[in-house]
Order: structure tokens, then sequence, then C-alpha cells
């Protein structure tokens, strides 16, 4: 049995506006005990998505966090002793181990994971980002060769892989991101066609000029005024891939949404879906076996951005809400 300190992050109180330092508490507790059916797990990688600052706002596709307890959030973590069949010490595995250095969590929601040099890569490529850019790109969205696809946040963690993918399947790819070096990122390295900032330009007009035969596919990680862009520039029977809607996740609630729905879907006969990547868990071997063939291949880039220490986790998700983050962001540590 591990003895010793468990450093943690509190949420101490939900966010009734942005999300604040405040709104978090650095606690030192005890490692837990491992009863049986349960793994001890020491954590070394935490993953930070937007869907951390959704799980505050109320229940979506599992409970919402609750003041006063341990935030919430998916890690690679290493066993430390095992109570289940299946497991011991020294795999690794994905589970929500919430924001804390160990933890003790039913082996039954562990995922094994293979040993890999970068683990990273566990996190992003070959992780829940890859994953649900693959399948709702491909399942969801559904391009043909020739389309032209849309990506926005697409400087972000499931972002720059869905355009990747979508050049690779022979499509013409525009992205929008926040920023110049984002932009250039897009083009420069990733292979984009076209970038658009939407910090400076007017998404409607920039994307008028970027496709000027309409767009096939988009793929939206924002909703909002951007969503209500693309929909006005969707071609008949496209298809629209909703993913997450980051732009209403911190803040205030906005004040309307996004133009054209139900109109344009009905007129231009609009396929429009969300989805979460566990939908196609029964595909995962498959897109595993393409993401790794792409990435040896060098037909896929991976983009990582990794902080170190607890105590730095929640600034590195407030940073990733306000876009400072290119690439799969994520916390190590010790």
């Amino acid at each position: 049995m591990a003895t010793g300190s468990n450093r943690q992050i509190l949420l101490v109180e939900t966010p009734k506006g942005k999300l604040s330092p405040d709104n978090f508490k650095l606690n030192t507790g005890q490692i837990p005990t491992a009863k049986d059916g349960e793994l001890l797990v020491k954590v070394k990688l935490i993953s930070l998505d937007a869907a951390n600052r959704a799980w505050m706002q109320g229940a979506t596709y599992r409970s919402a966090v609750e003041a006063g307890t341990i935030m919430a959030g998916g890690a690679i973590a290493e066993v430390i002793e095992a109570k289940a069949a299946g497991f011991a010490a020294g795999d690794l595995v994905f589970a929500d181990t919430g924001w804390q250095e160990y933890a003790a969590i039913p082996a039954k929601t562990a995922q094994k994971l293979p040993a890999m040099e970068p683990m990273s890569h566990l996190l992003s490529v070959y992780g829940i980002a890859g994953l649900t850019a693959y399948h709702g790109l491909l399942d969801v969205g559904k391009p043909k060769a020739g389309d032209t696809v849309v990506v926005s946040a697409a400087a972000g963690s499931v972002g720059n892989i869905v355009g990747q993918i979508a050049k690779l399947k022979g499509c013409t790819v525009i992205g929008i991101a926040g920023g110049d070096e984002k932009c250039a990122l897009l083009k420069d390295e990733l292979g984009f066609d076209h970038a658009i900032n939407y910090k400076k330009e007017a998404v409607g007009k920039a994307l008028r000029a970027a496709a000027p035969k309409g767009i096939d596919v988009y793929f939206d990680n924002v909703g909002g005024d951007i969503l209500e862009a693309c929909l006005f520039g969707m071609n008949n029977y496209g298809r629209i891939a909703c993913c997450g809607a980051v732009s209403q996740y911190d803040g205030a609630a906005p004040a309307h949404g996004p133009r054209g729905i139900p109109g344009l879907i009905v007129v231009k006969r609009l396929t429009m879906q969300g989805f979460i990547v566990s939908d196609f868990n029964d595909q995962r071997e498959k897109a595993l076996a393409d993401l790794q063939s792409w990435v040896k291949a060098g037909k896929i880039k991976v983009r990582e951005n990794i902080m170190t220490g607890i105590e730095n986790t929640p600034q590195a998700l407030i940073g990733l809400l306000a876009g400072d983050n290119i690439g799969k962001r994520m916390v190590r540590l010790g």
C-alpha cells in the first residue's frame, strides 16, 4: 500500500462568469487505498480539454463537477496496485482520475494502454483528440475527394488533426483560428490551403473568398458566430459535424443562437449531427491503425503543448479556453 501525500486540485466554487484561478484550490490529501475491483494509479499526464469547462455548467454526457470536489479530468496513469483481474502493477491506463497525483478508480472504467514513446501521443493523436478528429470528420462529415472542408479552432487539439486528415483525403481545407501565428502554422506546417484569422477578418467575407464554390463539410468546434458564418456558406446537402461549442463554455450565455437555424438547414437540405467519440468505440482499432500509419508516413504531424506541475493545471485550462495553445494541451506530473 502506497503511503504519503496526494496533491489534488479542488473546484471550490462553480464559476458564474469566466473561469478564474480563484475557482480552484490546491489541496493535499492522503494517497487513497484501492478496494476490491479497483486500481490504485499514479497520474502521469492530465488531459486538458474545453469539455472540462462544460462539465462545470451541469450534466452533459457525464455528471456535473460539483463545488468542493476534485476537478474531473482524464489522464494517463501507471497502476501501482491492482485489486482486479486483468491488470498488474506497471500497466499504463487511461481513466477519469481527476486532477490529482494518485487515484483509486474502478478497474472497469480504466482502458489499458500500450507502452509508447513519447507517451504524450497516447493523449493527443492516438487519444481522444485524434479519435474525435477521425470519427467526426470521416464518419459524421463524410468528406469526398474534391470537397471543401472548413474546420474551426483549427490549431487546437482536434482541429489541426481534422484538417490534416481532410487533406490526405483529397479535400480543399480551410482553417479558422485566432492569431497570425496559428494561421501561418496551419498553412506552412500542416498543409491547410487557406487560414482565416477570425480576430482580424470578417469570417463570412473571408469564407466567400477562400471557398467561392461553397462549403461541403464544416467541422464545428466553436458554435456561435462562426457556426453562423459557415451555415450561410454551406452548399446544398452539406454536412456539419458538431464537436463542441467552446465559444459558449466560458462566460455569459450568448444573446442569441446562430441565425439560419432551422431555415438554412431546410432550404439547403443540410445534415447537422452532434457526436462524442465514445459513439465509435467499436471502430477504435481501425481508427488507431489508420492514425498510426499516417503519422509514421509523415502525413500527420503531431502538435502538443505540455505544461508541468499539478499546481499549473487550472491556469492551463484557463489559457486553453482563451486560445493560447497550439495542438493538444496536457499537464505532466512529476
